[in-house]
């Protein structure tokens, strides 16, 4: 392993020197990854989010200005990276069987109904989508973070950047949304 600083690393690549960019990924790469693991659980999934996250850095290394340390930089890039995943997973579609199956299982437990509460329940499910997808940028995705991934306050903090307070106000003021929206929906 290079002797050389991480800035001077940085510079080196900034001279053109990609070969030193491997050097910052061997140096980082098991913090990166104990990083991501905090935010994804599937190993695979977090080996990817690892090296778009370095890819991401590696791309932006110009924007690099050396006010925080290099580690602080990639870091930030690799809670965005987790957190932009973590959101994009939640609208595929199931990837495994086993994911398939929870989705089956669940549809067949709810759709024990008539044709007209069928029809009412998928309506109520459009309209919380909807409430879902018109939330402002910060409101949604801490709101996915929380209900969706099960994710801790202290963990969303993380994931977010701010402190707790805001993520709690931020989950309040979500379903606050979202309820005016199914109320009005069922009145």
């Amino acid at each position: 392993m290079s002797n050389d600083t991480d800035q001077q690393l940085v510079n080196r690549v900034l001279a053109g020197n990609n070969s030193a960019f491997n050097l910052l990924v061997l140096r980082y790469q098991s913090r990166v990854a104990g990083l991501v693991s905090r935010f994804i659980f599937d190993k695979s999934e977090i080996e990817d989010v690892c090296q778009e996250s370095f890819i991401k850095a590696f791309r932006a290394i110009k924007t690099f200005r050396g006010d925080s340390s290099f580690y602080t930089w990639l870091h930030r890039i690799a809670v965005n990276t987790a957190k932009n995943h973590l959101i994009s997973r939640s609208r595929r579609p199931p990837q495994t069987d086993i994911e398939l199956d929870v989705a089956e299982t669940s549809s067949i437990l709810v759709n024990n109904e008539g044709p007209e509460e069928t029809f009412s329940t998928a309506e109520l499910k459009l309209v919380i989508e909807s409430a879902i997808d018109g939330l402002p940028e910060e409101l949604r995705t801490t709101y996915t973070l929380r209900e969706f991934h099960g994710m801790a306050y202290d963990d969303i903090t993380k994931v977010m950047g701010c402190p707790v307070g805001t993520v709690r106000s931020r989950i309040f003021r979500a379903r606050d949304l979202i309820d005016n929206k199914i109320k009005d929906f069922l009145s």
